[in-house]
């Protein structure tokens, strides 16, 4: 006996008296949970529970390497009232509950990725199995679209791995892979991907015999236990928890505290009030601004997925990378080299100096041993990862490269130099340049190939910062731009294409964000005052602990550029000039803003810097939604002039440019989302307004003006 249901890709088939219950969503990559496969599940369980000669099922995934991939969040963002939100968490519930009550044994066969509804939906499931795969990982993920688990998730996971690992899962929405899953008590047993359907089978038949699978159980230490078994100890985890959240959050983001909330009330009332809670909280989070912001980014990196990086209609031939040639082992070489190498790739890793090229191919190893401490990879293959890593003085092994990208010193002389001695020995190589100043048509200049030359730009720390710009020229050939696009995705990062210019995208719209927060000092804002106001909007970190981060030395050398690029609305201000001057350096030299111990850890404010800003010592208080707006509207203003100079593409592409390229407030949604949640004619009135009082630098863009006076938006 067979069925299946062609509209949703549910099929039933059973062997040795087992139900094969095989999701295969039709037209998708991955299997998701929308209101039409709800009836067929519900049809699906009545069968097995009615058939007699069904002793239990099995539930599997028909993709490659996804069980269950979550909501269906196109469903989701259709949910324009409180109500419809809820009773779309109500039906899982009605659907989980149905599962979960089960008198025949049900068995999760998981390989690939669980996440959000689908590991909801097999924690509803009697026992889970999961394969011992790196694709295999759970996730309740949720909080990072503004959103909780709506389907039972905040009620049945405490329950199954304890209260604290719970919390660590729901409130950052951490992915954890398939052997700490085993280890917390999340699955019941790991086995190797041929044998996970045999395995399974096995342990429904001896479920339904009434024989319990052997599997090794969720240890809990004494603290532990203690803790979580009282209502005096819950209550303390919690408040830990929600002291944690604002801390991190600010409060900013309303979905971790709903969480708190719910599963409070499910220790508390029990579980059916808990349901009922995360049902009521679900409704209200998804039609939330913050919800919408985020599940635009969701939307935009999706389809940015799909874009080649070149225009509709352009047919492209990108080649395959399997060997990069990187020029310049020091912070960003190596760790460039680091995510080549985890991606597969063979890097001839070239260094004037052998002391160098040990300093870059030992920062190479700290990132993968990051990684096995994290017990993200073995150390077998943390040993194959770095047998990839050849070092050179010299351009041994550079012949057969495909691609190869310069991190050397950012001097135009020193890049044309080793871009003539790239091309002498790897004529057809892409050449790629990580520079974060020079135009790309300058270092082009030197090359007979010019369309094989692009920008590279990647941030800083490279193994961490999710966003790669690739810097095209008009010369740029289209084949390189889509291989290096698909190159870059092969890498994990989040690419965007953005046109040659100064400061190309992302640090053209920080630099005048930084000049203000610089002006602010010279204004005698209080350095601690500048960094709160702009962690207090939504940044990550304030302005000032940012110079630092990145290196005084760095924006001294970008500021003029800037200001030769666009005048005087981008010239730094005086106490950035002075403070760049003094030699400080920043964190790196443990010598900037702030004062920093042997170990580079921050302890506070250099009070002595206030002697170099013009205001001198004399400090003031300027209010918070001034410092605010100072910095930020000019920021938005510049993201605006760059769509309209054609520097960017589109407003997307400038949003997820902005988040993961400089932290820009994911709730926000990004540059151009905020500029049409303020109004573009309020923006243009406060843009007008401080141009008043500070003359050429706050003239709003021409486009702004435009689209203000014609009442559109950069987004529907």
């Amino acid at each position: 006996m067979s069925l299946h249901d062609e509209a949703t890709g549910l099929s039933l088939a059973v062997e040795q008296g087992v139900a094969i219950v095989t999701y295969d969503q039709p037209q998708s990559p991955v299997n998701t949970l929308n209101s039409r496969v709800g009836p067929v599940f519900e049809r699906l369980f009545a069968r097995i529970e009615q058939d007699p000669t069904i002793r239990g099922a099995v539930m599997v995934s028909g993709k490659v390497d996804s069980w269950i991939a979550g909501a269906d969040i196109d469903e989701l963002a259709r949910v324009t009232r409180a109500v419809d939100g809820e009773a779309l968490s109500l039906g899982g519930h009605v659907l989980l509950d149905r599962l979960a009550a089960m008198r025949k044994p049900v068995v999760a066969a998981i390989h690939g990725a669980a996440l959000g509804g689908g590991l909801e939906v097999a924690l509803a499931c009697r026992y889970r199995i999961a394969t011992d795969h790196p694709k295999t990982v759970l996730a309740l993920p949720e909080v990072q679209l503004g959103l909780i688990p709506g389907a039972g998730g905040t009620q049945r996971l405490p329950r199954t791995v304890g209260l604290q690992a719970a919390l660590d899962m729901i409130l950052t929405g951490k992915t954890i892979r398939a052997k700490k899953a085993w280890q917390m008590g999340l699955v019941h047993e790991l086995v190797h991907p041929a044998i996970l359907r045999d395995i399974a089978v096995r342990r429904v038949l001896e479920l339904a015999s009434g024989r319990a699978p052997a599997h090794t159980p969720r240890t809990r230490s004494v603290v532990t236990r203690l803790l979580e078994e009282n209502a005096l100890g819950r209550g303390l985890v919690f408040r830990k928890a929600r002291e944690t959240v604002l801390k991190k959050t600010r409060g900013r983001y309303p979905a971790p505290l709903a969480a708190l909330e719910v599963m409070q009330r499910g220790y508390r009332e029990g579980f059916e009030a808990g349901l009922r809670e995360e049902a009521r909280q679900f409704g209200v989070l998804a039609i939330s601004p913050e919800c919408r912001q985020l599940a635009h980014l969701f939307f935009a990196t999706t389809a940015l997925k799909k874009d080649r990086g070149v225009p509709e209609g352009v047919a492209v031939a990108p080649r395959t990378v399997k060997k990069i040639g990187v020029l310049g082992a020091g912070f960003m070489g190596a760790g460039i080299t680091s995510v080549a190498v985890q991606a597969g790739t063979l890097v001839r890793l070239k260094d004037a100096g052998a002391d160098r090229l040990a300093t870059g191919w030992r920062a190479v190893r700290d990132v993968l041993r990051e990684r096995l401490k994290k017990k993200q990879l073995t150390r077998l293959q943390m040993d194959d990862t770095m047998s990839l890593v050849g070092t050179t003085t010299d351009y041994r092994g550079f012949a057969n490269v495909d691609l190869v990208i310069e991190a050397v010193f950012e001097d135009l002389a020193v890049k044309h130099q080793v871009l003539s001695e790239v091309y002498a020995v790897a004529p057809q190589a892409i050449f790629a340049s990580n520079t974060s100043t020079i135009p790309i048509r300058d270092i082009a200049a030197a090359s007979p190939r010019r369309d094989l030359v692009v920008g590279m730009h990647f941030f800083s720390p490279v193994h961490k910062m999710p966003l790669l710009e690739v810097i095209v020229t008009p010369e740029t050939s289209a084949d390189t731009t889509a291989t290096v696009v698909q190159y870059g995705r092969q890498l994990g990062k989040t690419v965007i294409v953005v046109q040659d210019g100064a400061g190309f995208y992302v640090n053209r719209i920080l630099a005048p964000y930084l000049n203000e927060a610089g002006r602010l000092l010279d204004d005698g804002a209080r350095i601690e005052a500048v960094d709160e106001a702009l962690v207090q909007f939504g940044f990550p970190v304030g302005p000032i602990t940012l110079l630092d981060e990145v290196g005084l030395d760095i924006a001294g050398k970008s500021g003029p550029i800037m200001a030769a690029a666009f005048g005087d609305r981008m010239l730094p201000s005086e106490t950035l000039r002075r403070v760049v001057e003094s030699g400080r350096l920043g964190r790196k030299a443990k010598h900037g803003f702030y004062r920093y111990d042997a170990a580079g850890k921050r302890d506070g404010v250099d009070a002595s810097v206030y002697a170099l800003t013009p205001a001198g010592t004399s400090r003031v208080d300027i209010p918070q939604i001034d410092m605010q707006q100072r910095c930020v509207l000019p920021m938005l203003n510049e993201a605006a002039r760059c769509l309209q100079d054609g520097i960017i593409r589109s407003a997307r592409d400038g949003d997820i440019g902005a988040v993961f390229g400089i932290g820009f407030p994911p709730f926000q949604g990004g540059p151009f989302r905020y500029l049409d949640t303020l109004g573009l004619t309020t923006v243009v009135q406060q843009l007008d307004a401080l141009n008043a009082r500070f003359p050429g630098r706050f003239a709003p863009a021409e486009l702004l003006r435009e689209m203000a006076a014609t009442g559109r938006r950069f987004h529907p």
